[in-house]
């Protein structure tokens, strides 16, 4: 067995492990890279970018059907299942060629290929082949889409996020189970591409939203475009040769059975821990097997062990997922000297029509404590209506006292140019007063966050009136 001796040993090689790897370099260090698959990383191939490219074609095909609300009549629209699959795979392949080409270019020494479990916290075995012992090491191996049990009886017809983008083409139906980010965004860009769907739910949930007003209005803005059930009654599944069969109750309290030919399970993901052999570390582990971590370090208890990424389970997105493994690489390169940085707002965005964000604090987060709401509907925003686009709330959360915006939830037209005005905003800990007192250009969208900021700050105005006379009495007793 060949043995390799680092400073920092690097397990997985997406987004957060690159990061890792590249920070542990930049601070002078040797490091590794560990990769027990294809190069690549998630959100090149089967995350952020085809997802966004299928989304990017459905737009395409949707503001064609709906031109004559314009006077602009296109004719009529034809969709090419087998072309879109075409351009999702060969823009997705592209974007997969700039990270394997800049991978290409680290030194062979560096890069592992095989499985890695641990032996003890320095040392980890790669498959039957290479031994690694290392100073520190950073676990970045991911996270995945999961089946449930239930689900399991429908086999191949069974999918999951990653196998839409080897489609050869369209399919005539989909069911879709779980309306969260995954499974709203690809549901609607079917539907949009002329897929039949259904959108199954079983807890309430829609997305990442958390504020009951913003997610009845989601509710209501993608039940008019699509089927969608976000406390479903599924009676059956059975699997066919050519798909599957699903019995449920529909929202007018019906018992209906309808063929699909896929089933897309997006019920959620799950950390790649199983295989690291983590019960030879001295880690203390959840009841997920995920060992417990500080996020500003990233670093697991006290030991030279860090993580980053999706494997972590708490924001699974790409700059949060690099910043981790920046975080991540340079403690596991000065360890034991432990940093502890500060993070960045939160932010989520979720590429529907209208668009999903949630910002800073979710409201289930500070829902009882003494802040007030500023809420704006875009179904009369002029920008919105110019376009055709007026659908939707924005609701912002503002602290008494200081009125200090602490965060968001939205479903709205442009929500990912809202969504970064919001979270600057928050990270600088700027007042609803000071984001007023920024420039806002007539018309835009944005003239939108900005009444939701003026409700915010007639309340808190009100607020302080009501509090005041209180006040003065209290000095004087």
């Amino acid at each position: 067995m060949k043995i390799v001796h680092t400073d920092v040993a690097v397990i997985g090689a997406g987004s957060a492990g690159l990061g890792a790897y590249h920070a542990a370099r930049k601070c002078g260090k040797k490091a590794v890279l560990i990769e027990s698959g294809v190069y690549g990383t998630t959100c090149a191939r089967v995350g952020c970018m085809p997802s966004k490219l299928l989304i990017a074609a459905a737009d395409v095909a949707h503001q064609i059907a709906h031109s004559d609300g314009f006077g602009v009549h296109a004719g009529g629209l034809s969709i090419d299942g087998k072309a879109v699959m075409d351009r999702v795979k060969a823009e997705r392949d592209r974007f997969v060629g700039f990270v394997v080409d800049d991978m290409s270019s680290f030194p062979s020494d560096d890069k592992i290929m095989g499985e890695a479990r641990f032996v003890s916290d320095k040392v980890l075995a790669v498959g039957d082949h290479t031994q690694v012992h290392a100073t520190s090491i950073v676990i970045a191996t991911g996270s995945r889409a999961v089946i449930p049990d239930a689900f399991s009886q429908l086999g191949d017809r069974a999918i999951i996020n990653d196998d839409v983008f080897e489609w050869e083409t369209l399919p005539r139906s989909v069911v879709v189970f779980g309306p969260g980010i995954i499974g709203i965004e690809l549901g609607q860009a079917l539907s949009r591409l002329g897929v039949h769907v259904r959108i199954f739910g079983m807890s309430g949930s829609l997305a990442s939203i958390s504020d009951a007003k913003v997610k009845e209005k989601a509710k209501h803005i993608f039940q008019s475009e699509l089927y969608l059930d976000v406390d479903a009654r599924v009676l059956e599944t059975t699997a066919h040769s050519d798909g599957v069969s699903v019995t449920y109750v529909n929202l007018e309290n019906e018992k209906v059975t309808e063929r699909f030919d896929y089933a897309l399970i997006a019920t959620g993901r799950a950390p790649n821990v199983a295989s690291l052999a983590l019960a030879n570390t001295s880690l203390a582990l959840d009841k997920h097997g995920v060992p417990a971590f500080e996020p500003r370090s990233m670093q697991c208890g006290d030991t030279s062990i860090f993580m980053a990424g999706d494997v972590d389970n708490m924001l699974p997105v790409l700059h949060e997922a690099v910043d981790e493994g920046r975080i991540a690489g340079q403690n596991a390169a000065s360890f034991p000297k432990v940093t502890c940085y500060k993070r960045r707002a939160p932010l989520s965005i979720v590429f529907t029509d209208p668009q999903i964000a949630v910002v800073g604090k979710r409201y289930s987060q500070i829902k009882d404590e003494d802040i007030v709401v500023g809420s704006v509907s875009f179904d009369d925003q002029g920008r919105a209506r110019v376009m055709r686009q007026n659908r939707g709330l924005l609701n912002i959360y503002a602290r008494c006292g200081s009125g200090e915006l602490l965060g968001a939830e939205m479903v709205a037209p442009a929500a990912e140019h809202l969504a970064h005005l919001v979270a600057w905003a928050v990270q600088s800990k700027m007042t609803v007063a000071q984001i007023l007192d920024m420039p806002i250009y007539h018309p835009v969208v944005e003239e939108g966050l900005k009444t939701a900021l003026r409700h915010a700050i007639s309340q808190l105005k009100q607020i302080r009136q009501d509090r005041s006379p209180k006040d003065e009495d209290d000095d004087q007793a």
